[in-house]
């Protein structure tokens, strides 16, 4: 029986790259995949996945008000598809997530979802909340903190590199609005004790120093 996977994890720990690598599997063995990403996301253009790497694919973009259920239907009866693939995952509504549990009990079609778990205030995003409820597998893809740790908060960033407390859940951006920090560095950053120099540079976390 086909399953729903969460891969889970803070900024830069490469998760459009193992997204890519994994439809790249299935479609080296001539099996087809549906890629998916939120149409909010246009930090590479609409309907477009990116690795910071530079891999890279098309992919169909979802509004809030999509059914995903309904689009891979359509689609899987034109053409059999193998798996699904969900980028950006936590934009999803909780209710296009429950639509992915049906793609995997009513249509056997795996689905593999990758997404940030928790915001820039450390909250969880509507879309991971409700993976983590329901899907069948949990695994958390890792990143580290400029000091070596385990990265596990988002730090969103002003123009200054000083840490942001309030704003909307949703503010598409990269290296140049967010760092991925451990809790302590995390919370430093919020305090005022560390500054972030932003750096937009693919790869990099910017430069960290003390206020």
């Amino acid at each position: 029986m086909a399953k729903v996977y969460f891969y889970y994890a803070a900024m830069n720990a490469g998760k459009s790259t193992v997204l890519l690598q994994s439809s790249y599997n299935y479609r080296e063995r001539g099996m087809r995949t549906l890629l998916f990403t939120p149409a909010i996301d246009t930090r590479y253009g609409t309907g477009r996945i990116e690795s910071r790497i530079g891999l890279h694919a098309g992919a169909i973009p979802l509004a809030a008000t999509d059914n995903i259920l309904a689009l891979v239907r359509t689609e899987h009866g034109r053409t059999a598809v193998a798996c699904v693939l969900i980028d950006e995952c936590q934009f999803l509504t909780t209710e296009q997530v429950w639509q992915l549990s049906d793609i995997a009990d009513t249509l056997d079609i795996p689905v593999l979802c990758y997404g940030l778990r928790t915001d820039f205030q450390g909250k969880l995003f509507p879309g991971s909340a409700a993976l983590l409820g329901i899907a069948d597998d949990l695994t958390e893809l890792k990143t580290i903190c400029h000091c070596g740790r385990k990265a596990t908060m988002n730090l969103r960033v002003d123009a200054q590199g000083r840490g942001v407390r309030e704003g909307a859940q949703v503010e598409i951006g990269g290296n140049d609005r967010y760092v991925a920090m451990c809790r302590r560095h995390f919370k430093d950053a919020l305090a005022g004790r560390i500054i972030v120099k932003p750096d937009a540079t693919p790869g990099t976390h910017g430069e960290v120093t003390a206020s």
